[in-house]
């Protein structure tokens, strides 16, 4: 018997970069969630009350964190953590989740760019740091949640409800004026400090699995002494199949070349059923 366990997210306000307040909200909810505790004697199975005993946590061995990563201009320009309007114009998205240990659980990248090397490298550096940061914050919030309650105070959600902050951040909506967007850009890219390298057409020249770019010769590893014996021994099995089939095939014609050429053909009509015997001859051009 095991567990079911569901966890649904209600947007209260959306900016931008749902992926990672999405991920982040999932993770402390599993963390702070706390099961009735439960006792198995044979086959009798006891759920206990939490007034009977006090609820047992969810064996969760890493946080994995999502980062998130806009990318403009062809991947000339990175950001962190983009907001509603940058999502709007940006060319790609690239989402690492990783966790502590930096250890890399998944990698997601859409959009219409293209992305290199040393980019990808270079964001799975940022995100090992905000990833430290996020969990050193979720940890200390964790602490701080069992420590009010063991006290008997509230905190977290049921603070915030009467005081109001969970909407306290909410702004109205408002006309944004776009006549001169295009210069405002100009302006901008102007006063950001270029990347050392600018790459057009980003090719990786570096073999390996999952190129973007022109594919060349995977270089994945040398072959270990069992898989070498077992490819070995496919080559050896085909280059046997194949003799086969040639000397079947020799046999074949050597068989049709010593058939006598004066040796009378039997035809049979199935409309008439007659049987007529033809001399070599006499056979139509056709028939040989």
């Amino acid at each position: 018997q095991v567990w079911q366990i569901r966890l649904d997210m209600h947007l209260l306000n959306h900016d931008g970069n749902i992926t990672d307040a999405a991920s982040i909200a999932g993770i402390v909810a599993l963390c702070h969630f706390r099961r009735p505790d439960v006792s198995v004697q044979g086959e009798e199975v006891t759920v206990y009350t939490p007034e009977e005993r006090d609820p047992v946590p969810l064996s969760i061995h890493h946080m994995p964190i999502c980062v998130s990563f806009a990318f403009f201009h062809q991947g000339t320009y990175l950001l962190v953590d983009p907001s509603e309007r940058e999502e709007r114009v940006m060319d790609g998205l690239l989402v690492i989740a990783m966790n502590k240990h930096r250890d890399i659980c998944t990698i997601q990248s859409s959009g219409v760019v293209m992305l290199v090397q040393d980019q990808i490298l270079r964001c799975s550096k940022i995100a090992a740091v905000k990833v430290a940061e996020i969990t050193e914050l979720i940890q200390k919030a964790l602490e701080n949640d069992h420590k009010a309650r063991k006290e008997g105070g509230k905190f977290g959600f049921a603070e915030s409800i009467p005081n109001q902050r969970i909407t306290a951040f909410r702004t109205e909506g408002a006309a944004v004026d776009t006549n001169n967007v295009e210069e405002q850009a100009g302006e901008i890219i102007t006063q950001a400090d270029p990347p050392l390298e600018v790459f057009a057409n980003p090719i990786l020249p570096t073999p390996g699995t999952a190129q973007i770019g022109e594919g060349i010769e995977n270089s994945w590893g040398d072959l270990e002494e069992s898989e070498k014996e077992e490819a070995a021994e496919e080559e050896g099995e085909s280059e046997a199949a194949a003799f086969e089939c040639q000397k079947t095939e020799t046999e074949d014609t050597s068989v049709m070349s010593e058939t006598k050429k004066d040796e009378p053909i039997v035809v049979s009509d199935s409309e008439e059923e007659e049987v007529v015997i033809l001399e070599p001859q006499e056979l139509p051009r056709k028939t040989r």
